[in-house]
């Protein structure tokens, strides 16, 4: 398993230990055949999409 990317508050990402207790989910089960997806976190709202080259974008 590759380690996770943590994006810090300068805007770079660096790479992190997963948490043991953290579950998995493969992107294609949760975009279940969209390309966005809005996220719900609190009082803020994410857009999750995949870009044409099937890379991933996470923005606020």
């Amino acid at each position: 398993m590759e380690p996770m990317m943590t994006l810090h508050s300068t805007g770079e990402a660096s790479r992190a230990k997963p948490e043991r207790d953290a579950s998995s989910i493969d992107s294609n089960q949760l975009m279940a055949g969209r390309r966005e997806l809005i996220i719900r976190h609190g009082a803020s709202t994410y857009r999750l999409r995949v870009t044409a080259s099937e890379k991933l974008i996470l923005t606020k």
